[in-house]
């Protein structure tokens, strides 16, 4: 399993990507919730953070599979 920074990092490298490729999906970003419990297990929390990350990674896949001409970067 990934550290909670490799996850940190893999989250801001997509969130940067769709922020830069694809403006028009950063609305989707402050919709979608990122739990992290202060003082929770932190298993729990590094597995919301890969969730979070998967919720990321299935939105930008999804819309560049769905909007021809676009090729997918996430790969």
């Amino acid at each position: 399993m990934k550290t909670e920074e490799e996850i940190n990092k893999d989250i801001l490298a997509i969130t940067m990507t769709i922020d830069e490729q694809f403006p028009e999906l950063s609305k989707y970003i402050a919709e979608t919730p990122m739990e992290v419990s202060f003082g929770a297990d932190p298993e729990t929390n590094l597995k919301n953070l890969q969730d979070y990350y998967e919720t990321l990674n299935t939105l930008l896949k999804n819309y560049t599979k769905n909007h021809t001409g676009i090729i997918n970067s996430s790969n």
